[in-house]
């Protein structure tokens, strides 16, 4: 648990146990000025350290004043842009850094002066709240099943920011906004963290249920024999090799505004995936409990916009299976009938989860009628191979949505690239027996954009973007505010800046 206080006093004079100073590259002596009179021989020590203060770089001094110990942790910022600006990412980097720093030492206090915001594009709120984004998401650890004390991080934090002549309500505003999107993300992460054998999608349907009775969202659930009714033979299909039920979850925020628009959301939720009758290879399947996330994103998000209260309404929907091996399983030869009433030939059981996608799009259209939709699937392998672990691939032929993507993607953290998603991939998806198949020809390759376009089918002509963070919801290397063979809980910070942001 991470707390953050606000203090005016001086960054020596807080009571924390470590003190963190952050410089940029080739920072100049009187950067140190307040406090080498702790520590006369600072430069000389930076020096011998070859500490110049480039990113993520750090020198950890120990220190004494009136009797008490306690450490000065030297950070890098890295350099400034062309336009004389620090990037925000290299922030919440420094960020994360420092709360690695943290565990390593076992403090549990450490304090750092809030950056002047003339330094970064952005208000002081803003910083405040990626400050508290930052030090809550770097401080999660999925150990509930870890028995060895010493392989648990300390759990009690506290974040002192010494706020100096920043706004004292801007920061606390900013600071409270932050904790609530912090939260949301950790507990998509924990969702997504969990064994597949404790999280069926009755379970996350349960969750979801519970974020709906706490911020007074309106909740609907729809169970497999419903969803075999109501014709959704997409996310029955899928769901067919499993003895658990198949769920639909939909979530509704209502704003107060009048006559505001209705955003879309929907996250494919397939619990496990071993592949169905197209099987995996068994080194594949053993991070295939992170294959919900985009379910987790978009659930998660609506506990922050309950709180947080956009000017536009937002209706998110989850398609949750299991989609698993048996005699009852869909097999490749297949035809399936959507909501919408199209059909598409199955060629391989592991292309499933636009299967389930397609009918959630369908409903969400036809029942909601959105001003927009964003969907959020951990789709394919292709587009992790295209892009890696850093960006999640965007898909849409609506500029004006893409633009607005882009823009909460700068802002929030979440990271996007878009991909083309033009007719010349059409072709790839044609069946010979239905109206499409749910896997792309192998002579056009681009598995990642002919299954957008496979999607593309089911939203009509509503504005639309496909997110595919395949490669950025679990095990994302390198980023400190993150944690190795872990979920990242991608899409919710970019989801909320989409909503708060919203306008006509």
């Amino acid at each position: 648990m991470v707390s953050i206080s606000l203090t005016p006093v001086a960054l020596l004079d807080t009571k924390a146990t470590a003190k963190a100073v952050i410089l940029e590259q080739g920072f100049k002596a009187a950067a140190l000025k307040e406090v080498t009179h702790l520590f006369p021989a600072l430069s000389d020590l930076l020096k011998e350290r070859m500490f110049t203060g480039s990113l993520l770089s750090s020198v950890i001094v120990p220190i004494s004043k009136n009797g008490k110990s306690s450490y000065l942790i030297f950070i890098g910022m890295g350099k400034r842009n062309a336009q004389n600006k620090f990037a925000i990412e290299s922030y919440r980097r420094v960020i994360g850094k420092l709360m690695r720093i943290m565990e390593e030492l076992k403090v549990h206090s450490l304090a750092l002066e809030l950056p002047s915001p003339q330094l970064f594009d952005g208000p002081t709120g803003y910083l405040a709240g990626e400050t508290a984004i930052m030090a809550h998401i770097a401080s999660y650890h999925f150990d509930e099943f870890i028995t060895e004390p010493d392989r648990k991080v300390i759990e009690d934090r506290e974040i002192i920011l010494v706020i100096g002549d920043h706004d004292k309500d801007e920061v606390q505003e900013g600071v409270k906004k932050g904790e609530i999107i912090a939260t949301s993300v950790n507990k998509a992460r924990h969702w997504i963290d969990l064994p597949p054998r404790i999280l069926f999608p009755t379970d996350l349907a349960q969750k979801a249920e519970r974020i709906a009775k706490e911020f007074k969202l309106k909740y609907t659930v729809f169970n497999e024999k419903e969803i075999n009714q109501m014709g959704m033979g997409g996310l029955a299909a899928v769901s067919a090799g499993s003895d658990l039920d198949c769920q639909l979850v939909i979530m509704e925020y209502k704003t107060s505004k009048k006559n505001a628009p209705t955003l879309a959301l929907v996250g494919k939720g397939i619990t496990f995936d071993s592949g169905g009758l197209s099987i995996k290879p068994a080194n594949h399947m053993e991070t295939m409990k992170e294959d919900m996330s985009g379910a987790a994103a978009v659930i998660a998000t609506m506990a922050a916009l309950a709180q947080l209260k956009p000017d536009v309404n937002v209706v998110a929907v989850a398609p949750l299976a299991e989609n698993l091996p048996s005699g009852k399983a869909i097999k490749p030869g297949d035809i399936v009938t959507f909501y919408n009433g199209k059909t598409a030939e199955i060629k391989n059981t592991d292309a499933e989860g636009r299967l389930i996608l397609a009918d959630a799009l369908s409903y969400v259209v036809k029942h909601h009628k959105p001003d927009a939709i964003v969907d959020v699937a951990t789709l394919t392998g292709a587009c992790a191979y295209a892009l890696g672990p850093f960006y999640c691939g965007m898909m849409s032929n609506h500029d004006d949505l893409v633009e607005r993507l882009q823009e909460s993607s700068d802002r929030s953290g979440d990271r996007v690239w878009r991909l083309p998603l033009t007719d010349d991939y059409k072709p790839a998806i044609r069946s010979i027996v239905a109206d499409i198949c749910n896997i792309g020809s192998p002579k056009y390759l681009a598995g990642a954009i002919t299954a957008g376009l496979f999607l593309q089918n089911f939203v009509e002509d509503v504005p639309w973007a496909h997110l595919d963070i395949a490669g950025t919801a679990f095990d994302v290397p390198d980023l400190p505010y993150y944690r190795p063979h872990s979920a990242t809980g991608f899409g919710v910070r970019l989801l909320v800046d989409l909503a708060m942001t919203w306008k006509k």
